[in-house]
């Protein structure tokens, strides 16, 4: 495993927890992510010939559900830093010239050989300082075409203090303490201030989770 940049932060697994990631979500989230990642992916909007950008890919089960949308004239890159999230994801496309993958940090600034229609991050971001953020941020816009956009899923902006105690007390047992500063900020101000503006949002899990999509408008 790589040295963590960030000690504080939970985006960089264990190889244990890597190995066994899919699994564990199910479990954690009580058999709910299946259907929910679902209606995730439907509600992108993906188009037959979208290229498609996929930061923090993990294992590739969200490519998976994005590639069904897409024709011989789309595709998928999926970028990631585990190697055992690595192996998981190219035993899952190793039949697929469709789908490839980047072993690649995403929170360092990095330059590909094309541009995407879309980028996707699914609850990674929050777990990196702001100012790293930015990068990510940044990356995303640098690889999208004029008119493309950024899907992020993550966890809405709320006041941890308003949420009924059982949530209160998972959220704050399972996660790092850059997700605290996460939902406090206004995002779609952020990421304007990169570049980014015509916002959809689609709220899940008690309006506590929201895919968050953004247009390349410069």
């Amino acid at each position: 495993m790589q040295t963590k940049l960030y000690p504080d932060s939970g985006v960089e697994l264990t190889p244990f927890t890597a190995r066994r990631y899919d699994r564990l979500l199910d479990v954690a989230s009580l058999g709910i992510y299946k259907d929910f990642i679902r209606k995730v992916i439907y509600e992108m909007k993906i188009q037959p010939h979208d290229q498609i950008l996929d930061l923090g890919c993990g294992t590739g089960r969200n490519a998976n559900l994005m590639i069904k949308y897409l024709n011989d004239k789309g595709g998928i890159t999926g970028m990631d830093i585990s190697e055992h999230m690595e192996r998981q994801f190219r035993t899952r496309f190793k039949n697929d010239g469709q789908v490839q993958y980047i072993r690649q940090r995403i929170d360092l600034p990095f330059q590909l050989e094309k541009n995407y229609d879309k980028v996707f991050i699914s609850f990674v971001i929050h777990g990196f300082p702001q100012e790293i953020r930015g990068t990510v941020i940044q990356n995303a816009y640098n690889h999208l075409k004029h008119g493309g956009l950024f899907h992020i899923l993550d966890y809405a902006e709320f006041d941890i203090h308003q949420m009924p105690l059982f949530y209160r007390f998972v959220f704050e047992k399972i996660e790092c303490p850059y997700a605290f500063d996460f939902i406090k900020r206004n995002w779609k101000e952020i990421l304007n201030h990169y570049g980014f503006d015509s916002f959809t949002e689609q709220l899940y899990l008690r309006k506590y989770i929201r895919l968050l999509s953004a247009q390349r408008d410069r």
